[in-house]
């Protein structure tokens, strides 16, 4: 019997990587999208710079996806791809983080969603990366809290019956994961604070094994304390 698929949106990233990693211990078949490869996946689809409408990314990787598949259907999408942009109005390059921001988050959602409706298997799960900023304003970052909350929205109506996609759909809101680009960036920083990534996956794999255990519509604000960390 063949290995289930999972499939892994911006899996040659910081999360991504290690979800990438996981998903391979745990027997599945891994597809990779990115803008570069990961070569830990089974399968890597890089989406082309020269490809710049959603329409146009969405089709490539559609295709290239429907080909690995092979009318077989995937047990999850988890789509972490994106990226931090700060900026407020009155910010020199406010229009074009924002922007950044939209094509980070808003469009690889949608396109994960629409992966989703196509072959996600039954009581399959799709999950999308919010941030836990983004409950409210966010003046200092507006462009990446005003994707983030798109995102937000998408997951509770892909939740909703009648929005084309029947598997369970969860978002994640991290605060501020313990990654190297942000220990870079941050140096003094309280690391207790901050999200171990094998933490956010591990309990994204503990979802899709066991249903009861997420609620589909959900955003799981994910806070981490005392290098604590709580889904809630």
């Amino acid at each position: 019997m063949a290995s289930p698929f999972v499939i892994v949106y911006g899996g040659s990233g910081a999360l991504g990587s290690v979800a990438v990693r996981l998903f391979k211990q745990r027997m599945y078949q891994v597809i990779n999208i990115d803008l570069s490869s990961n070569d830990s996946a089974d399968h890597s689809i890089e989406v082309p710079s020269s490809l710049q409408t959603l329409s146009e990314q969405s089709t490539f990787i559609a295709d290239k996806v429907s080909v690995i598949l092979n009318d077989n259907k995937a047990d999850a999408i988890v789509c972490v791809a994106g990226g931090w942009q700060g900026g407020n109005a009155a910010s020199k390059d406010f229009i074009g983080s924002a922007d950044k921001s939209i094509k980070q988050s808003v469009n690889t959602s949608l396109i994960a969603a629409s992966l989703a409706a196509r072959c996600l298997g039954p009581n399959g799960l799709l999950v999308l990366a919010g941030a836990a900023p983004a409950l409210k304003g966010t003046p200092g970052m507006i462009g990446y809290g005003m994707a983030k909350a798109a995102v937000h929205h998408l997951v509770t109506s892909l939740a909703m019956p009648g929005s084309g996609v029947d598997g369970r759909v969860v978002g994640i809101l991290p605060v501020t994961l313990d990654t190297e680009e942000n220990r870079s960036a941050m140096p003094a920083a309280d690391f207790s604070s901050w999200t171990p990534l094998t933490t956010v996956v591990e309990k994204i794999y503990t979802w899709l094994t066991s249903p009861a255990e997420c609620e589909s519509g959900k955003l799981y604000s994910i806070t981490t304390e005392n290098s604590v960390t709580k889904f809630e």
